[in-house]
């Protein structure tokens, strides 16, 4: 069983859902931060979803970012199992980046 603290980054290039993070096989992983920034200078929205099997559930909807300000989404950890998918969509594209830390806890 290993622990792994790690970090996805991501820069919201287009205007479609952007797969960020997959649970990988027999982990489960605890996500403790997902940060999101506006670089453009312009206000901007951003939704969350969390897919499991068929089921997708929004985590943030139109969350409003302010321009040129980082926003901490989580006020508590996020648990994921493996295969579960996050995904982010920005409102408008190459204006909004991601940056997610993690522990990823090995079941093997």
């Amino acid at each position: 069983m290993a622990n792994i603290y790690t970090n996805i980054k991501a820069d919201l290039t287009t205007n479609t859902a952007t797969t960020i993070y997959t649970g990988p096989a027999a982990t489960t992983t605890i996500i403790k931060s997902i940060l999101v920034s506006d670089d453009s200078g312009n206000a901007d929205t951003i939704t969350l979803t969390l897919t499991a099997g068929a089921s997708v559930f929004n985590l943030f909807k139109t969350k409003a970012i302010s321009a040129n300000q980082t926003v901490e989404l989580l006020s508590q950890p996020l648990i994921m199992q493996e295969s579960e998918i996050l995904k982010a969509t920005a409102a408008t594209a190459d204006r909004l980046h991601v940056v997610i830390s993690m522990l990823q806890i090995n079941r093997e």
